[in-house]
């Protein structure tokens, strides 16, 4: 492989529609940097070349080769090239009825199921994830779907147990959730930090402490990934991404490009094409 191509990035995002409430993303990333964000559901990623550097709540991982990383619902995290030649990875994102149905299937315990690593030397995992790929590319339902519903299982079966109930630790839970949901309800035309606490009764420091500690990320942060993921549904729906842009609040197609294109990987253009199959 030459300098040039080693350097080159492409990605592909899109659905099969043969395996319902899974995503998949397959790409080389060098310069690309995911900003922090979250997903709504998981996330389970076989790096097959470079590195990728992870940021997590209170610690960063590395992973090359061989490993998979797993990632449970709403955890936020970024990432980014953990080497000069980027890092390479085929990536399954299930959504949480995927995972709960298939952890019904093989007996996980009740509970919602979570990952209890973020990454793990699986060699065989990590090839199996990319052999979905390859079967959905080929339009062969029956081995993808076999396939994707192998390596769930093992991932679970191996590194997963019941998520913890979140509790409510400190009272500021209460006003970050409160936050959270008006910005949800005005996002195209939030309130600033200030608006926003003296509506809720608090301190803009006091909110902002809270809400970092709830979400993993300040409020405006939050409202860029939750402004993206809204946009993606209506992409999903057929939406034009000028019209998805001023929608969720973006100033315009560019603005939403722009946060767009970091935060899932490949421009609004690209991932809607890939569903208007």
């Amino acid at each position: 492989m030459g300098t040039d191509e080693g350097r080159r990035e492409w990605a592909r995002h899109w659905q099969y529609a043969q395996l319902p409430g899974l995503d998949l993303l397959r790409a080389h990333y060098v310069r690309h940097t995911f900003p922090r964000h979250a997903h709504d559901g998981y996330v389970i990623a076989a790096v097959t070349g470079g590195i990728e550097e992870i940021g997590l709540p209170g610690t960063t991982v590395r992973a090359g080769p061989g490993s998979v990383v797993l990632i449970n619902p709403e955890v936020p995290h970024t990432a980014r090239a953990g080497a000069p030649e980027g890092w390479a990875y085929a990536t399954l994102y299930p959504s949480r009825d995927l995972i709960a149905e298939v952890a019904a299937e093989i007996g996980a315990p009740r509970g919602t199921p979570g990952f209890t690593a973020d990454v793990v030397a699986d060699a065989q995992g990590a090839r199996a994830i990319a052999e979905v790929h390859r079967a959905a590319e080929a339009g062969n339902a029956l081995a993808a779907d076999t396939l994707l519903r192998g390596v769930v299982a093992r991932m679970l079966s191996r590194h997963a147990g019941p998520l913890p109930a979140r509790t409510t630790r400190r009272a500021g839970a209460a006003d970050a959730e409160r936050a959270r949901a008006v910005l949800e309800e005005r996002m195209a035309g939030p309130p600033s930090l200030e608006q926003l606490a003296a509506e809720l009764g608090t301190s803009p420091f006091a909110l902002l402490r809270a809400f970092r500690e709830r979400y993993g990320m300040p409020p405006h942060t939050w409202l860029t990934d939750a402004r993206v993921r809204r946009a993606r549904r209506l992409l999903d729906t057929g939406t034009a991404p000028a019209e998805a842009a001023v929608a969720v609040g973006f100033t315009d197609q560019p603005h939403l490009n722009r946060h767009f294109t970091r935060i899932v990987g490949v421009p609004p253009g690209a991932y809607r094409r890939e569903r208007a199959g």
